[in-house]
This record gives structure tokens, sequence and C-alpha cells, in this order.
């Protein structure tokens, strides 16, 4: 029961949905006598788990993929990747909001801890300064990737002071976040017995990503490193078993925010889950991994299917990186008690458990709301999903996987590749294979050919080894690849089941013999010759929009309405 104490905290945000948070919540008391003993000040750092206030990760599953080009959902595209983001929709105003009250409460904390001096070690009282500037760093670094200059400040203010809050250089932001996250590291443990709770390793990974999103290679570099050297961490031995709901600690989890449905405190709700599952499991099959992400994946001899002869469009999840599988159902497979076939001949298909045919609903002969594209998500889904629709599967916020390939990205930047940086970049590809490093034979290793061609290939691996996990968005915007990928491009699907059938008769069903996709030197993937193929293809008639004015989001309306201080972003 111990590690869900942290959950039971977070109980009424996670049972309320996105509703807004008040800014003295109810579990801190009367602010006048507060934070007096040790209960009491771990108890307003409990708060700062709260899923809500880390909306851009926790506010609904796959918040960000949904911007994304791995992502597939019908005929629907979201206002930020049909590029008709204002300073009003929700991604600009809760990020900002609940972002400033994680600021606003770690910021309490640190300066009414002192009321516990006598109660508590000078040594606890530093642990938990550090844990509060761990979240307020977390806070400003969301803050400046999302919207640029933003107020900055690192006591609580009045109201009246808030209203006359400008926007900070974020060049002066960024160091003060360094600033917390290194005091954060300095006196953080490393390990907790008991409560999942931050550790020195996640202060150092988080540090790594906040470089990472400002091109700070040095910084990247040095923190991941530092995290890595720490000794506590590894590669979780099978990538599939890793998303798993029982999977509830590894040592590849660096940072993560509990739940438990044994206590009724639940990850994601049943609404929110079954959108991402099959309907013959009971699901909606809403979203799936859009064909882009599927052509993202090499073949088993380190080659994109654009130039590899082991791809094979009748049998295209063949000779493919194991990740793949892991990541999409592959046709003709067991997925949740079924065999999953969007073929349209197979009409019926196998109930796995019962020995039974049933129809098959996951075609579009069986239901016109099956999967738009054929594709269905694997990654991290399970029978815990379909019983009664809950999960309490950790929300991952960082794993030592995203550490190594931040370390392989930042050294490779810095064009100082050596041994570390294969290292890094084959440890996390062997595990997809379930090898060793060194068993070369076994998997595609990593080589150094240079820092233009290693670096197109890092990005395919991140691509691939994170798909799914909220990392995509952040590495798109910080790549400056998203209008050549998100600009005008249709969302891809799967034509009338009359069609279908007839592309069954060629024996190239899905993929058309002589169709390959296109891969950018940025390594994002292009499939517009899709165009070329109008037998096997419909598109989205909702063209994807997204305009570069949105690198940066807007500063809420709202907050410049009460505030005539704060400029607005370009373009808006």
């Amino acid at each position: 029961m111990k590690k869900f104490f942290i959950c039971l905290c977070a109980a009424a945000t996670l049972m309320s949905g996105c509703v807004d948070l008040d800014l003295n919540p109810l579990s801190e008391g009367s602010s006048e006598n507060w934070y007096s003993s040790e209960q009491e000040i771990v108890l307003s750092l409990n708060d700062l788990y709260r899923p809500a206030l880390w909306y851009m990760e926790c506010t609904r599953l796959y918040n960000t993929d949904r911007f994304t080009d791995d992502w597939n959902q019908r005929t629907q595209l979201y206002d930020w990747v049909a590029g008709t983001i204002d300073g009003t929709v929700g991604i600009c105003t809760t990020s900002w909001a609940n972002s400033y009250k994680m600021i606003a409460r770690a910021n309490e904390i640190i300066e009414k801890i002192e009321r516990t001096k006598g109660a508590m070690s000078d040594q606890l009282i530093a642990q938990y300064i550090g844990e509060a500037k761990f979240f307020r760093a977390c806070a400003y670094s969301v803050l400046t990737f999302l919207f640029g200059d933003v107020p900055y400040y690192t006591q609580n203010i009045s109201l009246e002071e808030a209203y006359q809050q400008g926007r900070v250089d974020r060049e002066i932001v960024l160091k003060g976040i360094y600033q917390d996250f290194d005091e954060a590291a300095s006196v953080l443990p490393t390990t907790y017995t008991g409560a999942q709770r931050v550790t020195k390793g996640a202060a150092l990974a988080m540090k790594a990503r906040t470089a990472l999103w400002n091109n700070d290679w040095t910084n990247c570099a040095s923190a991941a490193k530092a995290c890595m050297d720490l000794g506590v961490y590894s590669l979780h031995p099978d990538y599939r078993e890793f998303f798993l709901s029982k999977t509830k600690t590894s040592p590849e989890l660096i940072f993560a925010l509990y739940a438990s449905n044994e206590l009724g405190v639940y990850s994601y709700d049943s609404a929110a889950t079954r959108s991402f599952y099959t309907r013959l499991a009971g699901g909606t099959s809403v979203a799936q991994p859009s064909y882009e992400l599927f052509f993202a994946f090499p073949c088993t001899d380190g080659k994109l299917c654009d130039e590899s002869p082991l791809y094979d469009p009748a049998n295209p999840f063949a000779n493919r990186d194991p990740r793949l599988k892991e990541t999409a159902v592959e046709f003709g497979s067991e997925h949740l008690d079924y065999i999953y076939d969007p073929r349209c001949s197979q009409t019926e298909v196998l109930k796995v458990s019962t020995g039974t045919k049933v129809k098959n609903t996951d075609c579009k002969a069986g239901s016109k709301d099956c999967s738009y594209n054929g594709m269905a998500l694997r990654k991290g889904i399970d029978e815990e999903w379909i019983d009664d629709r809950l999960t309490d599967v950790p929300m991952r916020i960082i794993r030592y996987a995203d550490v190594l390939l931040m370390y392989a990205e930042a050294k490779i930047e810095l064009n100082d590749i050596d041994q570390s940086v294969l290292d890094a970049m084959n440890s996390v590809r062997a595990r997809a294979y379930k090898c060793g490093i060194n068993e070369y034979s076994k998997y595609p290793a990593f080589t150094n050919i240079g820092q233009t061609a290693l670096r197109k290939q890092l990005r395919i691996e991140r691509r691939c080894e994170l798909a799914w996990e909220n990392r995509r968005w952040f590495d798109m915007i910080r790549w400056r690849v998203c209008e050549e990928c998100l600009t005008g491009t249709p969302v891809w699907g799967l034509p009338a089941a009359s069609q279908i059938l007839k592309n069954e008769a060629t024996g190239y069903w899905i993929f058309p013999k002589d169709f390959r996709p296109k891969v950018r030197p940025s390594s994002t993937i292009d499939i517009s010759d899709m165009e070329k193929y109008p037998d096997y293809f419909v598109k989205n008639v909702l063209a994807r929009g997204f305009t570069t004015r949105q690198y940066l989001l807007p500063i809420p309306t709202k907050e410049r309405t009460i505030c005539m201080k704060l400029t607005q972003n370009p373009g808006y």
C-alpha cells in the first residue's frame, strides 16, 4: 500500500477530470498554520504529483501524440495539427494555468518550510526543498518550451504584483531552471524504499530533457551522463512487458505518476481507454498508429522500407524491427483474445479462448467504424483495459531509454561521436531484439557513419523507441520539421470494403506492390506517393494545416486581458 500513498492524495483530481484546481486546495488547510510539521510538508508536496498539474503529459491518454504524424483518428484533426490554435484553446489556457499553479505551490512550500525547524532535521528540510524545486523547474521547463519568454518568479507574489508581471527572457528562465534541477539533484536521494518520490536521477534526467528542448547540447550530454553514471537505472529486459499495467516499477522507470485500481484511483477512465483498442474486444478503434509511423520502423537489416530488400509489401510486418509488432498489432496475430485481421475476406475470425469463430467487426466488411487505416495500437494495451475499461498503468514521465538517446543525440550534435554514443544507441536497439549489446549478429548495430547520417538514424530510433509516449510532438517542434510533415498532408485510410476485396485478389491488399515511402533528409516519412494509388487508399478530406507560428503557442487571451504587460507571440 505504501507505494500508492502519493496517488491517494491526488484521487479527487483524477476522479474529477480536467476541472480547474483551486489555488489553495483543501488538503493544505489554512496557510496561517500549515507547513509546521513533516506530515503537512509531505501532504503539500504530494499535491504536486497531481496528474492535472502535468497537463501536457497526463490530461488524457497520448495527449500530445494527437498532434503528430504518428496519429490517425478517422476524419478528426485536433486544433494544433489543424493550424487553428488561438489564445482561448485548452492546450494554451490550461497548460499555462496549471503550470503556474504548480510553481505557486512549490514556492509556498519553499518559503514556509522554515516553520518546521526543530521538528525536522536540516537534511530532511533540504531534501523537501529540493523536491519542491524539482517540480518548479519542471513547470518552468514546459512553459518556456510552449510559450518562449514567460513571467518568472521564485517566491510567491501578490495579485497586484502578478498583474505587473511581464515576460522574462527565456535564457534567464533557463538558468533558473538549471539551478533548481542542480540543487534538487544535490539533496534528493538516489533511491527510496516505500513511496516512490522524485529522485536525484529524476532531477538529472529532467534537466537533460530541458537542455534537449533548448538545443543546449553540452548541458544535455552532461546531465544525461550524470544520470547514467548513478548506476541505478537499466533497460527493462522485455520491451512489451515494460508498458503493461502489471509493470508498476522497473529499473528503467525514472519518474512516473502512479495510480491504483484497487484504491479507486485510475490513470485513465473508461471513455479514454476504449478508444484505443479493437472493436472485437469491446473498443471503438477511434485512433490508431499512422502509416507514417508504420514506415518509420526499419527492417531487420537496419535499412528503412524505401531501400531495404527485406521489405515485403505483401507481408509488411515481416523482417521488421521487433518494436513495430509491439506498437501496432500484426495482421493475423492474437490480440486481446481475438485474431486481428482487417482484411475484408476474413468475415469471421477466431476467439482464441473458446476456439470458436465470431463475426469480424475489425474489418470494413464487418463494421464501418473499424480502424480507419487497418492499424491497431498494441503498445501498452492488455487485458486490464477491457474488463472494466479502467487502468492504473503508471503515467510515465521519463524513462532510461530516453536518457540514453538524449545523451547520444547531444553528443552527435556536438560532433563528439565516440564509443559511448554507439553504446547508448545500441543498448536501446539490442533490447528490442532481446539480445546483448555485443551480439552483433542478432541485431543491426549502429556504427559511426558520420554526424549527418548518424543524426538521421538517431531521430528514427527515437521515433520507434518512444512511439506513442508523448515524445514525438516535442521532437518535431525542436527539430523544426512540422511544416514538412504536417502542412497540407492528408490522413490516409483504407477504401471501401468492396475495393479492399479487389486489392486482396492481387496479393497486396494494404500496400501496393510497387509503393515505397520516401525518407526526407530530416528523417521524416513522406507517403505522398499514395496519390498514385487511388484504388488502395482514401484520404481524409481535412488536410493537416500546421503553420510556423505554432512553434510557440499563443499567450492565453484571458491572461493578457488581466495583465496588459504580457506581449503576444508572433503571428497571433
